[in-house]
């Protein structure tokens, strides 16, 4: 999600899986759902706005210790509400630059990466 040059992160809470890493928002897709669909309502439930979801980016596979998980990133823009934090337990709005600076799950790497190669 960008707003004013800035990129929001999310600190996942300390009981979630991989406590304590920032991601971008979003979640699990739910049978018969498609991936813009479910980042609408994954928002909505997480963190309590509508947004537009815009440009995909490159889906990002990590293998985790018992798990494997894809990640199908979108350039997003917040359309209406205020962020309230339902799951996890900071945000940050960082410049693309600056991303780096933060404790990332490491899924969300490649799209860091990709995100800063078209920004920097």
């Amino acid at each position: 999600i960008e707003r004013d040059g800035l990129v929001l992160s999310a600190l996942r809470s300390a009981s979630m899986n991989l406590p304590l890493k920032w991601e971008f928002p979003g979640g699990k897709i739910e049978p018969g759902e498609g991936r813009e669909e479910c980042l609408r309502r994954e928002l909505v439930e997480e963190m309590g706005v509508q947004i537009a979801v815009g440009r995909p980016l490159t889906p990002a596979t990590h293998n985790y210790p018992g798990f494997t998980v894809t990640l199908y990133p979108f350039l997003c823009s917040i359309l209406s509400g205020e962020i309230t934090l339902y799951e996890h337990s900071a945000i940050s709005w960082l410049p693309p630059a600056r991303m780096h600076e933060l404790e990332w799950a490491d899924a969300d790497l490649p799209i860091i990466a990709e995100y800063q190669q078209g920004f920097l």
